[in-house]
């Protein structure tokens, strides 16, 4: 007999109606499988159409699998808007696709540490212990913090390598095993190994003044080494896999596919 996961003397329905009464103690898993399953909300084709450049250049069965992922997103988190910013339903389509993209082939699971998102209306943010100039924070407690300014310019530049929401969603990757530290849950205990040598090498070699494609900021740490080639690996793949063959390979099985290999056109007879 197949498991339904539920207790034998609490069933279904009893379930669904305690849910429905106190929503709060639904077990997140849940409430994704059952959003993920709702139609995609009316008008939010024609957002992404318009203000998430990335979008077009995604094939269809890419983007098919990224809508419900989006509508899980958007409706698994607290948004903030901060110094009078009004959070519309238009950012919260436009930051959950950005969070979206590097977590396609990975699964919403490597968010599950993430509980808010805060978005301010100013272009840069002062931030106690990182200073002035700040477009995005990702923080250890579960708080993403974004400059709205930041994520649309960031957006409408999308082959320039700088993309601040695609940057501080991949620090959370980073953070899904507790720490910033450069090496997210890897899909296999065998890609430790290459994974560690790899973006060491690299990480090194370019701390020591070799030439490379990523922008300087990337020789700050490790996790920025990591956002930073990421953004490159997203916005500018070509570059990046003649380049760096090696590090373009290591976060191309990390995130399980190919931004670099466009779909196929389809022919008009």
């Amino acid at each position: 007999m197949e498991s339904t996961g539920y207790p034998p003397s609490m069933p279904s329905a009893l379930l669904d109606a305690l849910y429905a009464w106190l929503p709060v103690l639904e077990p997140r898993a849940r409430r994704r499988r059952r959003t993920l399953a709702l139609p995609f909300p009316a008008g939010w084709e024609e957002i992404l159409q318009a203000e998430v450049p990335f979008w077009s250049r995604l094939s269809e069965s890419r983007r098919a699998r990224a809508r419900p992922m989006i509508h899980a997103f958007v409706a698994e988190h607290r948004w903030v808007g901060a110094h009078g910013l009004e959070v519309s339903e238009e950012m919260q389509v436009v930051v959950a696709a950005c969070a979206v993209r590097p977590v396609l082939n990975l699964g919403l699971e490597y968010y599950d540490h993430l509980s808010e998102i805060v978005l301010y209306a100013h272009d840069q943010l002062t931030v106690p212990e990182h200073g002035q100039g700040v477009l995005g924070l990702a923080h250890q407690h579960g708080v993403i913090v974004l400059s709205w300014p930041a994520v649309q310019e960031g957006l409408q530049s999308p082959t320039d390598g700088h993309d601040t929401a695609l940057h501080e969603f991949v620090h959370l990757l980073d953070l899904a095993d507790g720490s910033f530290d450069g090496a997210p849950p890897l899909r296999r205990a065998e890609d430790v190994g290459p994974w560690a040598r790899t973006l060491a090498a690299r990480f090194e070699a370019m701390r020591e003044g070799s030439h490379t494609v990523l922008r300087d900021y990337a020789a700050h740490s490790p996790p920025e080494f990591f956002a930073v080639a990421s953004e490159h690996f997203f916005e500018r793949p070509a570059e990046l896999r003649r380049a760096a063959p090696d590090l373009y390979a290591q976060l191309k099985r990390f995130y399980g596919w190919d931004p670099g290999r466009r779909a196929p056109t389809k022919v008009r007879r």
